[in-house]
C-alpha cells in the first residue's frame, strides 16, 4: 500500500477526493431522488419517473464534453460558478414545478451539472506525477464505487422517513457543497511543466480524438454497459428466486470487492491493458448467472467486483495520458458522456435478453457487452500504434 499513501500525502488530493465522494454521492443519487419525488409526491407512474430521470441523464451525457471545453477555455472557477447557480436553483424549485416543466428543467440541470468527476480526474492528473497516477485514478475509482454504494440507498431510506422534496433539497445542498468545495480548493488542472503548453493553444480535435482515444471511450462506455446490466440481472435473479430483499446484500458484496479490487491494483508495482481488464471482466460476469439464490449470489459477483474497479481506473488513467493537457477538460468530459451513455443503454438491452430468456441471461448479455467493448477497444488500439504525447511519456 505505499504507492496508495503517497498518492494520499500529494498536498490537496485527501481534500479533492474527500469532496468529490460527497458530491459524488449526490450525483449518484439525484436520478433516485427525482423518481422517489415523482412516484410519491406527485403519485404517478413509475413511466412518468423513468422520463425525468432519463432527461437529466441525457442533460448529463450532452453536458459533459461541453463543460469540459468550457473550463479548458475559462478556467475551473467560471463553469463552477455557472454550474452551481443553476442546480441551486433547480433543486430548490422541484417541490413547487408541474411534472411537465419539471421534465424539462432536470434536461437543462443535467446539461449544467457540476463537473465533479471530470474535474477530479483532470485535477488527478495534474497533480500526480507518471508513477503515482495509477495508483491515484485507482482511489478515484474506489470513491465512485463509494459513492454508488451510499448515495442512491441514502435517498432511498431518507425518502421512506420524510418529504421527498426534503430529499431532493438534501440532494441538491450536497451537490451545490461539493461545486463549492472544488472552487474553494481551486486545484491545478495543469501541471507546472503543462503550464507552457497554453501558449501553443488547443490542439485540434482529429489530432488526439484519434483511434486510441475512440477505444478507450468505447471500453468506457462498455464498462458502464456492463455494471448497469448487472444490477439488473441481480433484481431479476433474485426476484424470480423469490428473495428480492436480498438484493441490497449482493450489491454491498459487489460494491465491497470492487473497493478491495481497486485498492490492491493501486498498490500493485505494474498495470494491465484497459481491454484486457474489461474482456476478463466480462468473461467472469458471465457465469454469474449460474446463481440461483442471494447467497451463491453473493460469491459468484466476488469475481466481477474485484475487477470493476481496476478497469474503471485504467480508463481514466488512459484518457489522462491520451489527452493533451490543453483540451484535458473536453476528454474527461467525452468520458464522463461515454458513461453515462453506456449507463443508460446497458438496463434495457439486459432487460430484453432477461424478458426474451431467463436471468441468466442478464448476466450472459452484461457480460457479452463488456467483451465485445474490449474487442473493439483492443482492435481499435491496433490501428494506432503511436500513442499521442503526454508529459508521462
Amino acid at each position: 500500500m505505499i504507492r496508495i499513501r503517497q498518492v494520499l500525502a500529494v498536498p490537496g488530493m485527501t481534500p479533492l477526493l474527500g469532496i468529490s465522494l460527497v458530491a459524488r454521492a449526490a450525483i449518484t443519487a439525484d436520478a433516485m431522488a427525482l423518481t422517489m419525488y415523482v412516484v410519491l409526491a406527485l403519485g404517478m407512474s413509475y413511466a412518468a419517473a423513468g422520463a425525468v430521470a432519463a432527461a437529466l441523464t441525457a442533460g448529463v451525457a450532452l453536458g459533459g464534453p461541453l463543460l469540459g471545453r468550457m473550463i479548458d477555455r475559462r478556467g475551473l472557477r467560471i463553469v463552477l460558478l455557472a454550474t452551481v447557480v443553476p442546480q441551486i436553483v433547480f433543486w430548490l424549485t422541484v417541490p413547487v414545478l408541474p411534472y411537465v416543466i419539471l421534465l424539462g428543467a432536470s434536461f437543462a440541470a443535467g446539461l449544467l451539472m457540476v463537473p465533479v468527476q471530470s474535474v477530479t480526474r483532470q485535477a488527478i492528473a495534474a497533480m500526480t506525477t507518471a508513477e503515482q497516477r495509477r495508483a491515484a485514478f485507482a482511489l478515484e475509482s474506489v470513491v465512485g464505487e463509494l459513492s454508488y454504494m451510499v448515495g442512491p440507498a441514502v435517498v432511498i431510506l431518507c425518502a421512506a422517513k420524510v418529504s421527498p422534496g426534503v430529499v431532493a433539497w438534501g440532494v441538491g445542498a450536497a451537490i451545490v457543497a461539493g461545486g463549492a468545495g472544488i472552487a474553494m480548493l481551486n486545484p491545478p488542472l495543469r501541471a507546472e511543466d503543462e503550464a507552457d503548453g497554453d501558449a501553443a493553444g488547443r490542439p485540434r480535435r482529429r489530432e488526439w480524438l484519434g483511434a486510441r482515444m475512440v477505444a478507450v471511450l468505447t471500453m468506457g462506455f462498455g464498462v458502464a454497459m456492463l455494471l448497469s446490466g448487472v444490477d439488473l440481472a441481480i433484481v431479476a435473479t433474485l426476484q424470480e428466486a423469490g428473495q428480492v430483499s436480498w438484493a441490497a446484500v449482493v450489491v454491498v458484496v459487489f460494491g465491497v470487492t470492487s473497493v478491495v479490487g481497486g485498492l490492491v491494483y493501486g498498490a500493485l508495482p505494474w498495470a494491465m491493458p484497459t481491454w484486457l481488464l474489461l474482456g476478463l471482466l466480462g468473461l467472469v460476469t458471465i457465469p454469474a448467472g449460474l446463481a440461483h439464490d442471494w447467497s451463491w449470489l453473493c460469491v459468484a459477483v466476488i469475481g466481477a467486483g474485484l475487477l470493476t474497479a481496476p478497469t474503471l481506473s485504467t480508463v481514466s488513467d488512459s484518457v489522462s495520458r491520451l489527452a493533451p493537457a490543453g483540451v484535458r477538460g473536453e476528454a474527461t468530459g467525452l468520458q464522463a458522456s461515454a458513461a453515462s451513455a453506456g449507463f443508460a443503454f446497458g438496463s434495457p438491452v439486459v432487460g430484453v435478453a432477461i424478458d426474451a430468456s431467463v436471468p441468466a441471461g442478464g448476466f450472459a448479455a452484461a457480460g457479452l457487452a463488456g467483451l465485445l467493448a474490449a474487442l473493439t477497444g483492443y482492435l481499435l488500439s491496433r490501428r494506432s500504434p503511436a500513442a499521442a504525447p503526454s508529459r508521462s511519456s
